[in-house]
């Protein structure tokens, strides 16, 4: 039997659940205060530790007090039991979602790190997130004494079951994971798929691939599909890349001049237009006579693929004023067509012979025969 329930008992309890409750506020305050000094470091470790901590300290304390309560009140060893069992479960799903936070954090930093990039690849964290739970909800299980091996018995036999209904899901999952791998695509990179779609690698998660247009539209691919199907990435060797822009000028210009005034535009957008590289060797090669002009291209370097759009608008501005200054002729495309006509017999065209009708006689049925017979 257990002793009677006193004052004091009461009195100690509430003691014990008093400073707990004023240990986990204060330390949620201190974790506050630390996670603002975290933020002013390079380092991205910190900050997810101490966010974790926030978690997982002020329940400590609180499970803390009240364990110290409960062992201070007279309660039944069967209660006791049950009590400390649910204080220690708590404290273990904390845990384990402290741990999740963490762990998910550190892998999304990880990947953020490798791709040089501000979007992260959630299908690795997503994974890592669940792995994590799913031990701490079989730990916790155990702890309250709900045998676990039934559970993973069920699971191994139904694993089957799963797979087989879920082909597309984890052929997407696992694509997912290849492309992530393989490191041929990484969020942030712009793509163009052989069906058309195109755009900025916004994630890759467990299921699909998000693109985002230059439109700012988003378009959902299935990581199988997109493992599947050729495709261009203008991030891969390299970001820098190179824009041909095609000129043509008349076939009365001195083309060392057009040359020199083009390679100085050339350097200029470079140097001033965002997006350009300073140190890239302007290239002009003439390739083509054509009707009214002499063909030539210009290679100009950019900074990425969305960079083009504004390097190749502003070189065509300067490009064009800086040829009207000089004198130098950008002639329209014309063409000469001569029209001479002749004058064509037409073949006599044979007439048909129309019958021209004689004379009708008009003949009577009552009329006497011709020649009639005398009579005798």
């Amino acid at each position: 039997m257990t002793r009677a329930l006193t004052l004091h008992d009461l009195i100690v309890a509430g003691i014990a659940l008093a400073a707990g409750t004023a240990a986990a506020l204060l330390l949620r305050v201190i974790l506050r205060w630390l996670g603002v000094r975290a933020g002013r470091t390079k380092w991205s470790g910190d900050d997810i530790i101490v966010d974790g901590l926030r978690t997982i300290v002020p329940w400590a304390a609180l499970t803390g007090g009240a364990a110290i309560a409960t062992s201070a009140l007279p309660l039944t060893a069967r209660v006791g039991r049950n009590v400390t069992m649910t204080l220690t479960a708590v404290l273990i799903l904390a845990a384990t979602v402290t741990a999740g936070r963490v762990v998910a954090g550190m892998v999304r930093a990880l990947a953020q790190s490798r791709s040089g990039v501000a979007g992260s690849a959630t299908i690795f964290v997503n994974i890592t997130r669940v792995v994590v739970l799913a031990m701490g909800f079989l730990v916790m299980l155990e702890t309250l004494g709900v045998s676990i091996a039934p559970l993973l018995t069920a699971l191994g036999v139904g694993g089957l079951a799963v797979a087989l209904a879920l082909q597309d899901t984890l052929a997407n999952l696992f694509a997912g994971v290849h492309i992530l791998a393989s490191r041929t695509v990484q969020p942030g990179h712009y793509i163009k798929l052989s069906s058309g779609e195109e755009g900025y690698v916004v994630d890759i998660n467990w299921r699909n691939t998000v693109v985002r247009t230059l439109s700012d539209n988003l378009v959902i691919i299935p990581n199988i599909k997109l493992s599947g199907t050729n495709m261009t990435n203008y991030h891969r060797p390299e970001q820098h890349m190179s824009l041909n822009v095609q000129v043509g000028v008349g076939y009365d210009s001195d083309l060392d001049h057009v040359e020199r005034v083009t390679t100085e535009v050339v350097k200029s957008v470079m140097a001033d237009v965002e997006g350009g590289l300073p140190d890239h060797e302007p290239l002009i090669r003439f390739h083509t006579f054509g009707d009214s002009r002499i063909g030539f291209t210009v290679i100009l370097g950019v900074g990425e693929f969305s960079d083009q759009y504004r390097i190749r608008h502003e070189f065509i501005k300067r490009l064009h004023r800086r040829y009207r200054s000089e004198g130098i002729s950008v002639p329209a495309p014309r063409r000469i067509v001569s029209v001479h006509q002749t004058e064509v017999t037409q073949p006599e065209i044979p007439q048909p012979e129309i019958p021209i009708p004689g004379p009708r006689v008009a003949t009577d049925a009552m009329t006497t025969p011709v020649n009639p017979t005398p009579p005798v």
